[in-house]
């Protein structure tokens, strides 16, 4: 993961946790996806915290300078997913998430250990 895309899952994860969003993980997908470089995907206990969550992540990156290219799924609000092209922000409402369990889906990729600051390979 390059220097830029750290800083930019970083400060995905800092506007999150400002919103009190949980299990927070970033998973660098660089080395099995054209698309991105990582994804940082967290979870919340309801629709309107979700909303809240991608809401002050759009916000404060954009307040940093890093411009949105796409987003969806805000107007339900379930699982909305945030496109700032190196990084893909996924906040999900907590059924949503282990429904779609992205760890399992991209089980090949490496994901950061927040606690301890480091990439681990998901085993």
């Amino acid at each position: 993961m390059s220097d830029t895309t750290k800083t930019l899952a970083e400060m995905i994860v800092v506007a999150a946790e400002d919103k009190k969003a949980t299990d927070i993980v970033i998973l660098d997908v660089g080395g099995v996806s054209s698309v991105t470089d990582s994804f940082v995907v967290c979870s919340a206990k309801s629709t309107i915290q979700v909303q809240a969550i991608a809401d002050n992540i759009e916000d404060e990156l954009k307040k940093q300078g890093v411009d949105l290219l796409h987003k969806e799924g805000h107007r339900q609000g379930r699982w909305i997913l945030l496109d700032f092209g190196a990084c893909i922000a996924h906040v999900f409402i907590e059924e949503e998430r282990e429904y779609y369990n992205l760890e399992r889906l991209w089980g090949n990729a490496r994901m950061k250990d927040l606690m301890e600051n480091q990439l681990t390979e998901n085993e």
